[in-house]
């Protein structure tokens, strides 16, 4: 087996010093002219995810970009999930290079652009995505609404550290998600469940670029289900325990808490405090499984 070396590590260090999958995402802001701008991104991730008032992505990009001078200055980005298709691949890469105007690198746009529905000072949305993310930049963290647009040549200290200017020539905005739409075939999967058929075809980039090429790989197999480990009687008893310890008025079953012995013991008292709150709406005493069906079918309908 070959062993493992040290590789220097230098700026922009995910594209220069490793391979590193990432997401090939489009971002919409609104110019100064009202114009929507796109641009290409892979450094867009997750960042509020539980627990919080709000779910929310963080984007990472240069401070000088459209779409961080448009985002600095009207507090508005959407994420377009665009599919797996050359031709997108090949305009991504195009609307992700640096200098050109919004009005240079918007003519003559492969892809088609829809209003949103929250309002005319939205970003449009690219139509061809599979997925939108519409989100505010949450400049009330860490003080960002000091930072204004303008600096194209770079930003002076003091800098942020994890949420507005963050270096000379550096971004991060948290921003919050306020609607997530999506093409109806992958979001009647994911209320009624998701199969191997019905996953979007998703470009993934390589993160490695040089001085000629970005690189990424195609949406070529149909992703492959790996089956939760069965959890044995032992684990029924540790489900019970805990649901005994939710609530004095709401009683589970030992037959509905072996239906919940694959929720991750992290999440499980949060599960079960919210299905004890369903039973209170619903008027059970007692959570069986039929009442499970029916407490289920209400949370798979609040999550739609």
């Amino acid at each position: 087996m070959d062993k493992l070396k040290e590789l220097r590590i230098v700026d922009n260090f995910y594209q220069t010093s490793a391979f590193y999958p990432m997401p090939t995402v489009l971002i919409s802001t609104v110019s100064e002219n009202g114009q929507t701008n796109l641009g290409a991104y892979s450094l867009c991730f997750p960042y509020y995810i539980a627990g919080k008032d709000y779910y929310s992505m963080l984007l990472e990009c240069r401070n000088s970009s459209n779409t961080a001078q448009n985002i600095l200055r009207t507090k508005k980005a959407t994420i377009n999930f665009i599919p797996d298709d050359k031709k997108y691949f090949k305009e991504a890469v195009r609307l992700g290079f640096p200098g050109d105007t919004t009005e240079q690198k918007m003519k003559d746009c492969l892809f088609t652009l829809v209003d949103s529905e929250l309002g005319k000072d939205r970003p449009q949305i690219v139509e061809e995505s599979f997925q939108v993310f519409e989100c505010t930049w949450d400049d009330s963290l860490e003080n960002a609404s000091k930072d204004k647009p303008g600096c194209l040549e770079g930003y002076e200290p003091p800098y942020r550290n994890f949420n507005g200017i963050t270096s000379k020539f550096g971004a991060h905005f948290i921003l919050k998600i306020d609607k997530i739409l999506m093409k109806e075939k992958y979001h009647n999967a994911i209320v009624n469940g998701v199969k191997k058929n019905n996953f979007p075809k998703v470009p993934v980039d390589y993160g490695y670029r040089d001085s000629t090429n970005f690189w990424y790989t195609q949406f070529k197999s149909k992703p492959i289900p790996e089956k939760i480990p069965a959890k044995d009687n032992g684990d029924v008893k540790s489900v019970m325990y805990a649901a005994e310890r939710i609530d004095s008025e709401v009683k589970f079953t030992e037959e509905a808490c072996a239906k919940l012995t694959k929720i991750p013991r992290i999440f499980l008292k949060a599960a079960l405090t919210q299905m004890v709150n369903i039973a209170k709406e619903e008027g059970f005493k007692t959570i069986g499984p039929n009442e499970l069906d029916v407490i289920n079918d209400k949370r798979r309908k609040e999550k739609k």
